[in-house]
Formats: C-alpha cells, structure tokens, sequence
C-alpha cells in the first residue's frame, strides 16, 4: 500500500522554523571588551548608515543510556548529543590554547545578522557563549530588514580581508529582496566554515576531492554516529529530506563512509516501505512525528534532526519541541535513537566551532 505523507524539506523558508539551528552564531563589535580572556569586538554599522577538529574521533565513547521495563523489555539506547558535544568542545579548547601560546593566533568567527527576528538573535546568543566558553574570538555585524543587498555584500567582503576572521555566517533566511545565493556565494570559501560554498559543496560530492568545510548539521550526525561505534561501511542509509543544508550533504557524506544511500522526499513513493530497510536514518524533513514505528526496522540506529514545536496545554510555554521521528513509538523498535531536544542541536554548535578552528589552524598551517 502506498503511503501518503505531507512532506518539507528543510529548505529556504522552512529551515527557519525547523531548522535554524544550522545557521547560527557568536557575538559583539563596536568596542573592545574582554571576558574570561577573550576579545570581542562590535564591528556594528552606525545606527543610521546600518545597512574538529576535522574528522576527529580520537576514540569511540559511546555516550549512552538504555532504559529497562518492568518486564525486562529495552528501548533504545539514547544517543545523547550535548554529553557528545560537551567533549567535542573540550577537545577544541584545549587545541584553541595551544595554537594561542605556540603561535599567539585565536581563532576568529563572524555572523551578520540582517533583521531582528527572535530566533535568530537566540541563536546567535547561543553561538557567542560558545565561543566564549571555547576561547574563540566573536565578531557580529547587524543590519536592519531594509538594508540593501550591496550593504550585506560589503559586510561580507570586509569579513573576507580580515585576517582575525577564520570564519564567517550569514544568518539565514535573508529578507525576500535579497539574492541569497550571491551573498552566500561571496564568502571566501576559506571562511565558509557553514560548508555551503558551491565549491564545497562540490567537492564533496566528488570522490578523490575534499572539501575545506562541511556543513554543520550533516556533519555533527556523522560524528555522532562514529563517537557510538555505529558501522556505517556497507549498511543500507535512508536520510529523509533532500536539502542543501541537511539533506543532500548528509547523504553525500554517508556515501563517503560506504554506506549504500537513498534519499527520501516529497515525490518519493512508498517513504515507509523504504525507510523500513533502512540500518541508519536521517531525518531531515521539517514535519513533526513522520516517522512512526512502522517505519523503522528493528535494531535501526536513528539521527532525529528535525525541530518542531507542537501544542502541549501541560507545558508552561504551550508547546513543546519534537523531532521529525515519533520518539516514544521509535526507542521500541531502534537500538539507538538521538533526542529532540539535546540530541543533533549540540553537535552543530559544536561542528561550527570545529570548522573554525581548522580554518585557522589552515591559514597559518598550524599542526
């Protein structure tokens, strides 16, 4: 029987909503101001002008908790992202110290920020105390909704000659009447530390070819996959949703670990049937609790991406996140699923800190 689902993909407008957390970032420029020991400056317009530690697992640690029943029944093992994330940003502390006192170079990430929605400006709080926390240094331009294209561009393009700037973001999504594929294009692709550069993107896709960075989201699944001793060479991999910046790369990256790979969308037919084959899942899609048990083949390990709020009177904000996997339905059958919240959201954090830390370690060729 062919199922019938609504699906979106996790792409232009909708990945604000379900999937923002992969575009995010650090803090402050128009003064000199330390904490904890690391600078940051505000390089804000004035008001009236505004316009790993790459491919690190240094061992397999699964960071786990298994719940048993009364009668003796498991659910799944619970991959727990922020415990992951946590030892992840350890580890790129301590090589932030060391590049500083064998070199005196800190790495340098950079957001700008066009408009002033909510969520972005949560995101790009969370990014700055991460950086802080790390030792990364933070800079931030903001520019109102009704800056000009050109504004954003010049941002970028001062970004780009900066040498205390290893990496820089463009929040997403931009106002409507701004090409989002110029500005995203005028990232030095030395600096594109979200990994969306066309020709990252590209030499990702190409074998023999790698590319300097790999977008955030993507990558933090496979981490965590390696991190729990998942075998992903030779098993059967559905990742669920086909955008630029979950989808299509984490399928890209699957297939670089062996992995044989098929993408689920909206104009697939029979998604469950499927999915059921799948050993590892990505889910990806942006549609609150798609998949459900029947989906899932028994002992599947599960990387639940999705963010989505859904109406709960007994929560005191009345609602509450779920991912695009039906969770309580999933842990009976998977061996292994991640959370939603605290399962794939920490690791972008910390993927974003990775890739700017091996972009400065690139630019003064520091082992």
């Amino acid at each position: 029987m062919q199922s019938s689902v609504t699906f979106m993909d996790c792409s232009s407008a909708a990945q604000s909503s379900t999937l923002s957390m992969a575009r995010l970032l650090p803090v402050a420029r128009h003064y000199n101001l330390f904490q904890n020991g690391v600078a940051f400056v505000n390089r804000s317009l004035p008001s009236k002008n505004r316009p790993l530690i790459t491919h690190s697992s240094p061992s397999v640690t699964p960071i786990v908790s298994a719940k048993v029943e009364g009668d003796g029944s498991a659910f799944a093992k619970v991959i727990d992202g922020k415990a992951v994330a946590k030892q992840i940003k350890e580890e790129i502390k301590i090589e932030v110290s060391r590049m500083k006192e064998a070199i005196g170079v800190v790495p340098g990430l950079a957001v700008v920020l066009v408009g002033d929605r909510k969520d972005s400006a949560t995101y790009v709080n969370n990014k700055k105390k991460a950086c802080d926390a790390a030792g990364i240094t933070s800079f931030e331009t903001r520019l109102p909704a009704d800056a000009t294209e050109q504004q954003v561009l010049d941002c970028v393009a001062e970004y780009n000659k900066d040498p205390q700037v290893h990496g820089i973001l463009v929040q997403l999504p931009l106002p409507s009447h701004m090409n989002e594929q110029n500005i995203l294009n005028s990232i030095s692709i030395e600096k594109d530390v979200d990994g969306f550069h066309p020709l990252n993107i590209g030499r990702l896709a190409m074998r023999g070819r790698e590319p300097l960075f790999v977008s955030c989201t993507p990558k933090g699944c496979i981490e965590l996959l390696r991190r729990h001793g998942v075998q992903i060479k030779g098993k059967k991999a559905v990742v669920i949703g086909r955008s630029n910046i979950v989808g299509m790369p984490a399928a890209l990256l699957l297939q670089r670990e062996d992995a044989t790979v098929t993408v689920v969308h909206s104009r697939t037919k029979n998604p469950e049937e499927i999915t059921k084959q799948a050993d590892i899942i990505i889910a990806a899609v942006g549609q609150a609790n798609m998949v459900k048990e029947s989906w899932i083949k028994p002992g599947a390990v599960i990387i639940d991406v999705g963010i989505n709020a859904v109406d709960d009177a007994e929560s005191p904000k009345g609602y509450r996140l779920v991912g695009d996997v039906c969770y309580e339905e999933a842990r009976k059958v998977a061996s292994a699923i991640t959370p939603v919240p605290g399962g794939v959201g920490p690791m972008t954090i910390a993927m974003l800190l990775s890739n700017a830390l091996a972009s400065a370690k690139r630019a003064y060729n520091f082992q």
